[in-house]
């Protein structure tokens, strides 16, 4: 009877300091699920608008091929500077000023009409949203003890699927209603309530005047292992970890992107769906994304349960991904629509889990004031891999007319990866800096 008693008394004690523990850290990161929806809304506009623009401006897939290649290389280039910048002047001011470039860019579109002007809009671009995954993985580092990044990441990331999930239910009907320059105009206003919310929002934990006592501790409950000096970019490239997740990056970013802006055309051109009826496959493939983010972000747990590490937890996460998106290659035997939709949500939903595990090494491997950098560095690689990706796909598909060696590549590229991150950087080994 006493013991019963007392395990009531404990079970209430818990139930207590919950509740004592308060959500300020999920709000955070409810505003950077936001940011990143915004942040996919105005990067998929252009794909939902190719076959539009094909006939209007005369854009060959060879010229989409540049316009998608410019994009990636100035995110590219960007990310050199965002995660640094992000790092240097922190997450509240670098955010705003991120999201004003690539807002102000994405608007931009609206005066283009040829080419060459779709790829400097594209560029410019490019270079503003680079800094949105530096500043939102930084944010969590601050934010999240190392138990919840993984889950908090996939929260966040799940915004690229909300974006494109709302991208083909708004483009379409502007487009029709007023014209696709007014298309790229329509994510403006999303983007400056956004930025308003955040300067008047958000603080570091330490300065945030809601927080409790509880939940600041619970925060850093790793603090003291994960802070560190600030490391020069030459220092992190002679790392096998900083390569690790930057090749990951490389092979595996590209997938995404490909998904993102050929998706679209290829359901255009294999199924004849015009704009009025691409909206719900791209709905569905990316609501299923959005489910796979989360899930991915929440899989180490499981595992965790079972007797895994936490680092084993991730990689296992990482290596059942992998393994879900290989069935993608057989897209190219199906004549069905609805077969099509169903495999690649798989493959979409298997991306995010991915990479909400992928995005979280990062901070697993590295001290706090590092973080951004690697990021940074990362997302660099991976958008080089995609300017490489998207200048081949315009080719292929020029001279083609096929599709099957761009889902072959996707449906291998997580496996390679995988193996890579287990020879560079084997149990996810933290880096131990020296001042």
């Amino acid at each position: 009877m006493a013991n019963s008693v007392k395990i009531d008394m404990q079970e209430g004690d818990e139930q207590s300091s919950s509740r004592r523990l308060g959500s300020v850290r999920w709000t955070i990161c409810a505003m950077l699920f936001v940011a990143t929806s915004i942040n996919y809304m105005d990067r998929q506009v252009i794909a939902i608008l190719k076959p539009t623009l094909q006939h209007s401006i005369g854009m060959t897939e060879v010229g989409y091929g540049y316009v998608v290649g410019a994009f990636t290389i100035a995110y590219a280039l960007g990310l050199l500077a965002a995660g640094r910048f992000v790092d240097k002047v922190g997450t509240r001011i670098g955010y705003i000023v991120i999201m004003a470039i690539w807002s102000l860019s994405a608007m931009g579109h609206a005066l283009a009409n040829t080419v060459l002007q779709f790829g400097i809009a594209r560029f410019c671009l490019g270079l503003g949203e680079s800094g949105n995954f530096p500043a939102a993985i930084k944010t969590v580092a601050e934010w999240f003890p190392q138990s919840e990044r993984s889950l908090a990441t996939g929260i966040f990331n799940s915004g690229t699927n909300l974006g494109a999930i709302l991208a083909p239910l708004i483009v379409p009907w502007v487009t029709i209603h007023y014209g696709w320059h007014a298309a790229f105009l329509v994510t403006g206003i999303f983007s400056a309530l956004w930025i308003l919310l955040w300067y008047s929002k958000y603080r570091k934990p330490t300065d945030h005047p809601t927080l409790t006592g509880a939940e600041l501790r619970h925060i850093y409950q790793e603090a003291a292992e994960k802070m560190g000096p600030s490391t020069p970019w030459a220092r992190l490239l002679g790392l096998r970890q900083t390569w690790a997740f930057a090749v990951a990056k490389f092979l595996t970013d590209p997938i995404w992107w490909f998904y993102l802006y050929w998706l679209p055309s290829f359901f255009s051109a294999k199924f004849h769906l015009d704009l009025s009826h691409l909206g719900l496959p791209l709905i569905i493939v990316y609501n299923a994304s959005a489910v796979g983010s989360i899930g991915g972000g929440w899989l180490p747990a499981p595992f965790r349960r079972a007797g895994f590490s936490p680092v084993k937890a991730r990689l296992a996460s990482m290596l059942f991904c992998a393994c879900m998106v290989v069935p993608v290659f057989l897209i190219n035997y199906l004549h069905s629509e609805w077969a099509a939709i169903g495999l690649l949500s798989l493959a979409a939903a298997a991306h995010q889990g991915w990479s909400a595990n992928l995005f979280t090494t990062p901070s697993d491997m590295f001290p706090r004031s590092a973080v951004g950098s690697v990021t940074g560095i990362g997302g660099m690689a991976g958008s080089v891999g995609g300017f490489l990706l998207a200048t081949f796909a315009g080719y292929i598909l020029q001279l083609t007319h096929s599709y099957a060696s761009l889902f072959a590549i996707a449906a291998s590229a997580y496996l390679v990866a995988f193996a890579i991150v287990l020879v560079l950087a084997p149990g996810l080994k933290k880096v131990e800096f020296v001042a």
